[in-house]
């Protein structure tokens, strides 16, 4: 008797154990996810945070007068004079009218605070509209990046502020004027890289990436898909194809900077295709990607079960027809979520396009698959690494975006694997 009781006592103990580090393993399990979580969240928080102001943009609206001797015009009807005309004069004359207390010995403060491209607006829309001429029209301008800095970010110090005392003073009271206010940004989405963070725009990186993702695709996944079903369903299975399985699973480890030194030396050096081009992007990402796309349809093709097969072969259907008619398709979920991840972590990549150079600073939307371009995460590195504070909210918007792109591809493979999956 006493014996089973002590026995009692060990299973209990045992269990006692056993049942304190399951309890244990599952806290670390939950204190892993929540500092992941929390890691997440502050991540997210410091890029919203300074990313946030990217999508306004900072305007001054003036009624300008568009006088012919101010802008030392003699011919108003020569649209070439018109062109080499003086169009910085009216506006400042314009924002002193506003500011009473402004001298003619402010000139170059009254210059500092409206955008360096303003005069090359108001020459266009002189050209564009002749018959303003001799008239007074209410123009929007963008500000000047110092006053659009300014205006988002007075009270807070991560930012410089290179105004002076007195430009701060008329900013401040422009602003409670209306003169000055802050809107949508459609700059930022509606034109290319500039050296003036007020005008710089994420449209030229977009269309970039996306030139350069419809090469990836329209080349890595038909020969990724082959490759697997090559592999998984016709190659013997031998010393070579152990080989080749091999190498495939090594390359999809191999640093990203290592494909582009390749696409460099072959792609560029060896064939002489054009640098910064989407083009050869592509065919870098396309290297790339490969692995990940074959190992993703090896995997697909191999959840097929096996009676699919045979009820196919009992039927008559060859080899290929089996494949084509019945595994391929039940495959094809598996091997397009794949895909798709293996695109999403592509457009994230910035190695290999800085050595094909696709860093080159392109103000143009591209207009092909061989124009010069550049790509989001590229675009992200040269603001990042720019020195003016205005583009620290600009590199954080463009992460945004970027973001924003590579959830929806993940969240369009989650998608499509919920849509297209077959359960047995």
């Amino acid at each position: 008797m006493s014996n089973q009781t002590e026995q009692a006592e060990i299973v209990r103990r045992s269990l006692k154990g056993r049942y304190r580090k399951e309890r244990r393993f599952r806290a670390y399990g939950i204190l892993a996810i929540a500092l992941a979580l929390a890691a997440l969240v502050v991540l997210f928080a410091d890029i919203i945070g300074k990313g946030h102001t990217g999508f306004l943009k900072t305007t001054i609206t003036l009624d300008v007068e568009m006088d012919s001797e101010a802008m030392y015009l003699e011919d108003p009807t020569n649209s070439d004079e018109v062109r080499m005309a003086d169009f910085v004069e009216p506006l400042i004359v314009s924002l002193a009218e506003m500011l009473p207390d402004a001298t003619v010995d402010d000139r170059d403060q009254l210059r500092g605070l409206v955008n360096a491209y303003s005069s090359n607006q108001l020459r266009d829309e002189l050209v564009a509209s002749p018959q303003w001429m001799g008239t007074t029209q209410t123009i929007t301008f963008l500000a000047n990046s110092d006053v659009d800095v300014y205006v988002k970010h007075k009270d807070d110090d991560a930012y410089s502020i290179k105004l002076s005392e007195q430009q701060r003073e008329w900013v401040d009271e422009l602003e409670q004027r209306g003169i000055i206010e802050t809107r949508f940004n459609d700059v930022f989405f509606t034109s290319g890289d500039s050296r003036d963070p007020a005008r710089a725009g994420v449209l030229g990186a977009i269309v970039g990436s996306l030139l350069v993702m419809f090469v990836t695709l329209a080349l890595s996944f038909p020969i990724g898909v082959a490759a697997a079903i090559y592999l998984e369903e016709f190659a013997p299975k031998n010393k070579f194809t152990d080989f080749i399985e091999v190498n495939i699973n090594n390359l999809a480890a191999v640093p990203s900077i290592i494909f582009g030194l390749l696409g460099l030396a072959v792609f560029i050096n060896l064939f002489g295709m054009p640098r910064s081009a989407p083009f050869v992007g592509g065919l870098v990402l396309t290297l790339m990607t490969l692995p990940t796309i074959i190992i993703s349809s090896r995997a697909a093709i191999k959840s097929v079960p096996p009676s699919i097969r045979q009820a196919a072969e009992g039927v008559g259907a060859s080899k290929m027809q089996v494949v084509l008619h019945h595994v391929l398709p039940l495959a094809m979920p598996g091997m397009l979520t794949g895909s798709i991840i293996g695109m999403a972590q592509a457009l994230g990549e910035t190695a290999p396009l800085l050595l094909i150079g696709m860093v080159a600073f392109v103000v143009e939307i591209p207009d092909g698959f061989f124009d010069g371009a550049t790509a989001l995460p590229v675009q992200v590195f040269l603001w990042a690494g720019s020195p003016e504070s205005g583009f620290i909210e600009r590199a954080s918007a463009a992460i945004m975006v970027l973001l924003a792109f590579l959830m929806s591809m993940n969240a369009l493979a989650i998608w499509l694997r919920k849509r297209l999956e077959r359960r047995w």
